[in-house]
């Protein structure tokens, strides 16, 4: 669902506020407004307080002929990664609260905001839980920075909703219509248009399906832009495996397969409103991986976007093909000046990575450096991974250009080969693959996490384009 709390700013805390947090630094030393009935260092010293971030010590107070509560928060060392972990956890703390004035501390404002309100997310359909705080009130003078903490966290809380959706509602015509509220220009190709234009790899892996394939297409172009970014995003609506079928437990999470197309229509809805200044085109790679008599068959050769044939040795690895298709769209038509794909494409990344990192894999150095940086300043942390050029010959086929995987177990290496399949479809552009199948979902309510679908992928993307 959309974050419900609703955010405002003022330059100070009003006067006996009944819900009112003041932070404290790694020195013990807190921002009062107010006299607290017990010196504030004796009540750090009675809690045992050491100023780390996320440390909250509730003070009762008098209000009126009532009693509020005041929440002295530690910040630790004021790092934006500080900033995060104690805003999530103030959050955490006041659940079910109707208001709550929050004295900003030091630091990066637009960091703790987004982080406030990420920790606030819930997603719920018709369960009866304790809601979050209802009202946040920053007291500060970095009404920007909240303005911008904000808007990124409703991306991300965007992102979320698609990816939690149960898939009973979210074929990829929903997804087209829900990409269509985000107020761009946009253009969607149906399943008779892509067969005719020749996106074979959508084609391929949606016609096992009741609910036909869609590529949707998103724009965002400021005026005086020099620089174009074509945005891909693998939208499976659900991935039963096709005929190369998921054990049962395998398939209870892949209503959330389409978590990259999500962070791509979240991530051009929130592009004017944070002044991009580059263009950026959004492609949605959108279908339903589903087994039945109309189904691809493993050992099928499929003809992707663009003309280059692939044998499908295993329709489980789906999310590569309609990938293919969408990245030779934009190397062939779009001209950009970089492409970045984001997808769950496979489980080996979270062997290698765990669910806390994203993989990168580029093309280009530069490329995957700024995206690294975007990641460190977002807390969406990039791991640079390797375009191994000895497991190309994983990708061979005998019958056809390229196979879908690799055809024995020379290699292993299932999240480097995937990503150098996806290389092939790229030209010589810029390019850089980000493998969140290891962080696009989480299993715990933690920090700014909530279970199900992270959103990860939003804030990375946002930081690179438009700081």
């Amino acid at each position: 669902m959309p974050i419900e709390t609703t955010t405002g700013v003022v330059p100070e805390a009003p006067a006996q506020a009944e819900l009112l947090a003041v932070p404290y630094d790694a020195a013990l030393t807190p921002v009062l407004h107010e006299d607290l009935p017990v010196p504030v260092a004796a009540l750090l010293a009675h809690h045992e307080a050491k100023g780390e971030a996320g440390e909250i010590v509730e003070v009762p107070v008098t209000r009126g002929e009532g009693v509020g509560r005041v929440l002295l928060y530690g910040v630790g060392d004021g790092s934006p990664k500080a900033l995060r972990k104690a805003a999530a956890a103030l959050i955490r703390k006041v659940k079910g609260r109707a208001r709550l004035v929050v004295v900003l501390p030091e630091g990066d404002a637009a960091a703790f905001t987004e982080a406030a309100l990420l920790a606030a997310y819930t997603f719920t359909i018709g369960a009866d839980r304790t809601k979050p705080v209802a009202e946040l009130v920053f007291a500060g003078s970095a009404e920007d920075e909240v303005r911008r903490g904000d808007r990124v966290a409703r991306a991300v809380a965007l992102a979320r909703d698609l990816a939690n959706t149960p898939a009973s509602e979210k074929t990829p015509i929903w997804l087209a219509e829900r990409a269509a509220e985000q107020g761009v220009p946009i253009k969607v190709w149906d399943e008779e248009q892509l067969a005719a234009q020749g996106f074979g790899g959508l084609v391929a892996v949606g016609q096992g399906s009741a609910n036909p394939p869609r590529l949707i297409q998103l724009s965002y172009a400021p005026e005086g832009a020099e620089r174009h970014i074509v945005l891909v995003g693998k939208g499976i609506t659900f991935d039963s495996g096709g005929l190369s079928l998921k054990p049962t437990a395998n398939m209870k999470t892949q209503k959330t397969d389409m978590a990259g197309g999500a962070v791509v229509i979240a991530v051009l809805g929130a592009l004017a409103e944070l002044g991009a200044p580059v263009r950026v085109t959004g492609l949605i790679a959108a279908a339903e991986n589903m087994p039945s008599g109309t189904a691809q068959r493993p050992g099928d050769v499929i003809t992707p976007y663009g003309g280059r044939t692939v044998e499908v040795l295993n329709t489980d690895a789906e999310g590569r093909l309609v990938l293919a298709d969408a990245l030779a769209y934009a190397d062939d038509v779009l001209d950009p000046d970089a492409i970045v794909d984001i997808a769950t494409l496979t489980g080996a990344i979270s062997v290698a990575l765990g669910r806390n990192i994203g993989a990168v894999y580029a093309s280009d150095e530069d490329l995957a450096g700024e995206l690294i940086e975007a990641g460190r300043a977002s807390d969406d942390r990039l791991w640079r991974m390797p375009l191994i050029e000895d497991y190309r010959p994983a990708l061979e086929s005998s019958v056809a250009d390229l196979a879908n995987v690799e055809s024995g177990s020379r290699y292993g290496a299932g999240s480097i080969t995937a990503a150098l399949f996806l290389r092939e479809f790229t030209g010589k552009r810029a390019w850089a693959h980000l493998d969140i199948a290891g962080v696009g979902r989480s299993t715990v309510d933690e920090g700014v996490l909530s279970k199900g679908a992270t959103g990860f992928g939003v804030r990375v993307l946002l930081e690179w384009l438009t700081r």
